[in-house]
């Protein structure tokens, strides 16, 4: 497969909604014959294959699809864990904007105490978290909030029906308990003189 093919087919891999044959023109700065032919030949290239994709032209665009006889197979997968779980970090990140938004990604980062930029993504991916606009003053950083299908998915109608956080706060003498590992010998203020 040529260069051109395999940009193209990266391209349409990733891509969630078919990609016209213009907008692959303009993106690998190619002609767009030349993406019609590399479009043939990738088509035609998975046809030889009887892998499990096919390229087909719909919508205006063209999109990689799965092939009818792998369906039993994507469906058991789809039902499985594996394929539905959040990692910890995620469901971590989407806590902090279900209760603090809107916030931004600092925010977020200050909260968890690590940098959140791949969980909002993986978080607006999957159509939990979205931008909802900016914060004002300077550098107006993103402002993200909690999508109507977050809500669907928690079985709740509005932000207001979740939970109280301070139900979920451990108990003062719990969280000195758990920080005093974490503090330096003989201070009980973690700072040492």
């Amino acid at each position: 497969m040529s260069g051109v093919g395999a940009a193209i087919e990266a391209i349409l891999f990733v891509a969630e909604t078919p990609v016209s044959e213009t907008d692959l023109a303009e993106v690998l700065e190619i002609p767009r014959d030349q993406v019609a032919v590399a479009l043939g030949e990738i088509q035609e290239g998975l046809e030889s294959r009887d892998g499990g994709l096919a390229l087909r032209q719909v919508g205006g665009g063209w999109r990689l699809y799965t092939t009818p006889e792998t369906k039993p197979y994507l469906e058991r997968f789809a039902a499985s864990e594996k394929a539905t779980r959040l990692s910890g970090a995620a469901l971590e990140t989407l806590a902090v904007v279900a209760y603090k938004q809107p916030v931004s990604r600092g925010q977020v980062a200050e909260i968890r105490g690590v940098d959140s930029e791949r969980a909002l993504q993986t978080l607006q991916r999957h159509g939990l978290v979205q931008e909802i606009g900016h914060a004002p003053g300077p550098g107006q950083a993103l402002l993200y909030g909690t999508t109507d299908l977050m809500l669907e998915k928690l079985g709740v109608n509005s932000i207001g029906e979740l939970p109280p956080l301070a139900d979920h706060v451990p108990p003062a003498e719990v969280v000195e308990t758990l920080e005093r590992p974490f503090r330096p010998e003989g201070s009980s203020n973690g700072f040492t003189s």
